[in-house]
């Protein structure tokens, strides 16, 4: 008897492509990152598990992970707060934004209009980075250039950024700030903050120059065009 021919297999369909998925690990760790909020300056470990949702071993482990990348910062008292490299990565984000468009044609005509050096900064850790900086047309000035950085001390660009502060409620004071012969015995500056969306703290933007010529007297006559920039940049910028 002969035999029935045998059936050809199907072929195989093939595996439907899985989607990509997320790393549970990264998603608990920017979960904790995430869960500081404006006016946040310091949040404790019960306040993070509360906010996330997480138990308190997986909170530390997270942060160990975000404080060895300088996210998060742990304090003496068990608490945490938002480290250095949040701000570095804000800055990396301005700029992607274009921030320089906006800001180095009000400097241009700060720096014109005052016959000050105009300046940009923002803050990073313990110290205040200059972003970006026109000099002025004189002779005598100070010399800084963009790039570098200066200790958070008591000049008045300094306290800009450590009054505004992402995270920090403080009272309100009158801006612009303006100091002489603090950080430099030979050098004076006025500062006031540029916000972006939500009320966050952008940066100072300044006037400096040497304390012959940036005297009270001059700062008083240039501090409403100063405020103004300051407005007109954070208006600019979605503040």
């Amino acid at each position: 008897m002969a035999k029935s021919p045998t059936k050809p297999k199907k072929a195989a369909k093939p595996a439907k492509a899985a989607g990509l998925q997320g790393v549970s690990a990264v998603d608990r760790a920017l979960t904790v990152l995430t869960a500081f909020k404006r006016g946040d300056g310091e949040l404790s470990l019960a306040e993070l598990t509360k906010r996330t949702g997480l138990i308190k071993t997986t909170v530390m482990r997270m942060a160990l992970s975000l404080e060895s990348f300088g996210l998060l910062k742990r304090l003496d008292d068990g608490g945490y707060r938002l480290d250095a490299e949040v701000m570095r990565l804000a800055a990396c984000y301005q700029h992607a934004f274009g921030l320089a468009d906006h800001i180095t044609p009000v400097l241009e005509r700060l720096a014109r209009s005052t016959g000050e050096t105009a300046s940009f900064y923002t803050r990073r850790g313990n110290f205040r980075l200059c972003l970006f900086r026109v000099e002025s047309a004189s002779q005598i000035r100070m010399h800084v250039q963009p790039g570098d950085q200066k200790p958070m001390d008591k000049s008045a660009i300094a306290q800009v950024l450590r009054h505004f502060d992402l995270g920090r409620a403080a009272p309100v004071i009158d801006v612009p700030i303006f100091t002489s012969g603090v950080a430099d015995p030979h050098a004076a500056a006025l500062a006031t903050p540029v916000f972006g969306p939500g009320g966050v703290l952008l940066g100072a933007l300044a006037l400096s120059g040497p304390v012959t010529r940036l005297t009270a007297g001059r700062a008083d006559e240039i501090r409403p065009e100063l405020r103004s920039a300051g407005a007109e940049l954070t208006k600019a910028c979605g503040g």
